[in-house]
């Protein structure tokens, strides 16, 4: 299998790109190496794939759509998981510009490519920011999430619509992901697990937002990219009807189209997020008690129920092992 993988000098990228090497694939990677955090983080994890010759990368910015173009063409892969793309939800409060740039119009870069070459299956990540001031929990696929609260959580969804309108226009198989707090070994430097993880190693304090009072579904990077693994197969088809598609299931009556959220199903309380990551280094964090972010919200909370459903697989990594797998990283290669 050729697989296009976009950003696999980030944290989720480089652990799929893995995986799909390790099973066969022959993979090439998409990564602008943006210095939106430690670029030696992410050169690093290139040269871990670069150790596989089934692995090449391009190394140019999504925005760049001859250089997309090109590649994807190039390559012929069957198919492409885009990853890559602006991060984090409080940045796009002080740099929004960034987000339109690179994940409107380089997510647009990725499937125009995709049509132009006729993948068999495109899939996109998205995020349960998405849902945004939704309440009913476990967020649901099906439900309406109209209520984006960041210009980050408004270019996903808008990423999700045009993935839609070209699995309409084009009959492009096009699977869209929601993550939720994914963590892990190889973690971004500006969440919270490697941020907490650091200044508690350094006898700083945490800054802990709606003064600890908040609940996420973390889910552990492996688990994550089992789920999208599996889901590469699970190429969705435009249904005959409305009436066949089966309760739950986001497939688009229209077009060969599905969201999927990919969980732990389990709310977790930031608190014990702490308590987990103290037990992990064997020191107490001293807390700083903030007021909630803009942008922000209290909880999230996933119904995987679609995606055990497609996959037969339900993400299980306890926090206290996941959050001990990070540690045990971020000390091997810190060398602490």
């Amino acid at each position: 299998m050729r697989v296009l993988v976009t950003g696999t000098a980030g944290f989720i990228g480089f652990h799929l790109a893995r995986r799909l090497l390790e099973e066969g694939a022959r993979v090439h990677g998409y990564d602008a190496l943006t210095d939106y955090y430690d670029v030696r983080l992410k050169e690093r994890r290139h040269q871990i794939l670069n150790e596989n010759k089934a692995f090449s990368a391009t190394i140019a910015r999504l925005e760049d759509d001859i250089a997309v173009s090109n590649t994807v063409r190039d390559f012929a892969p069957e198919v492409i998981v885009h990853l890559a793309g602006q991060a984090g939800v409080r940045y796009s409060l002080e740099n929004p510009r960034s987000y339109i740039d690179a994940n409107v119009v380089g997510t647009f870069n990725v499937m125009e490519a995709a049509r132009e070459v006729g993948v068999g299956h495109l899939l996109m990540a998205s995020t349960s920011s998405v849902y945004g001031a939704n309440e009913d929990m476990p967020f649901c696929e099906t439900d309406k999430a109209d209520t984006q609260l960041t210009i980050y959580a408004a270019t996903k969804k808008a990423n999700e619509s045009m993935g839609h309108a070209y699995a309409h226009l084009y009959g492009l198989p096009t699977t869209m992901f929601r993550f939720f707090t994914v963590y892990g070994p190889w973690g971004r430097p500006d969440m919270a697990l490697f941020k907490f993880t650091e200044a508690i190693l350094k006898g700083r304090p945490i800054d802990l937002y709606n003064h600890g009072e908040m609940f996420r579904d973390f889910t552990y990077v492996d688990d994550l990219v089992r789920g999208i693994r599996l889901l590469i197969d699970a190429v969705p088809e435009r249904p005959a009807s409305e009436d066949a598609i089966e309760d739950g299931d986001s497939l688009s009556p229209v077009a060969p189209f599905r969201v999927v959220n990919i969980g732990n199903s389990e709310k977790v309380r930031l608190m014990d997020f702490v308590e987990a990551i103290e037990a992990a280094t064997g020191l107490k964090a001293e807390r700083n008690l903030m007021e909630m972010q803009k942008g922000d919200v209290p909880a999230t909370w996933a119904d995987a129920t679609l995606l055990h459903r497609l996959t037969g697989y339900k993400p299980k990594t306890d926090i206290r092992e996941g959050v001990a797998r990070f540690v045990e990283w971020y000390r091997g290669y810190y060398g602490i």
